[in-house]
């Protein structure tokens, strides 16, 4: 999916870059369209060091103010699997704590990495994000992680 931008004269969504507006026909501008946004992601090891429960909980939220001030899109939370079999409690506790964070608008919306690129909730990721189709950690079920849209 291309960048978008709208349209000088009738203020359609046109692709960036496009010189003739696909719905009115008017020209466009040269030198008129806003420099596109970089795309900022950021990778999080949550389990690095092997914190607490309640240590991982904090570093999710203080690293999520930081993005959001920085101007990241998505965050790549690496919390792991667990040693258990069954999935551990960092890993639970943070999509809880991500859940409450997207009711409450702090978030936009997270992904789960069980589904790797092929659930829907990724594929409209990847349309959103073709950036991050290139993510190796992404490619794969991958229940370690999760991907975070601010």
């Amino acid at each position: 999916m291309r960048d978008m931008t709208l349209c000088q004269v009738c203020g359609n969504e046109i692709e960036w870059g496009d010189s003739v507006c696909r719905f009115c026909g008017n020209r466009q501008e040269v030198g008129s369209f806003p420099a596109k946004p970089p795309f900022l992601r950021k990778i999080i090891n949550l389990k690095q060091g092997h914190p607490p429960l309640d240590t991982a909980l904090r570093r999710l939220t203080v690293e999520i103010d930081t993005a959001r001030r920085e101007g990241v899109q998505v965050l790549i939370l690496i919390h792991g699997y667990g040693s258990s079999g069954k999935g551990g409690v960092i890993r639970e506790e943070c999509r809880k704590a991500l859940e409450y964070m997207r009711s409450r608008k702090e978030i936009d919306d997270f992904v789960p990495g069980e589904g790797g690129g092929k659930s829907g909730p990724a594929k409209a990721l990847f349309r959103r994000y073709p950036q991050l189709s290139y993510e190796k950690n992404f490619k794969i079920p991958n229940p370690g992680l999760t991907i975070v849209v601010l």
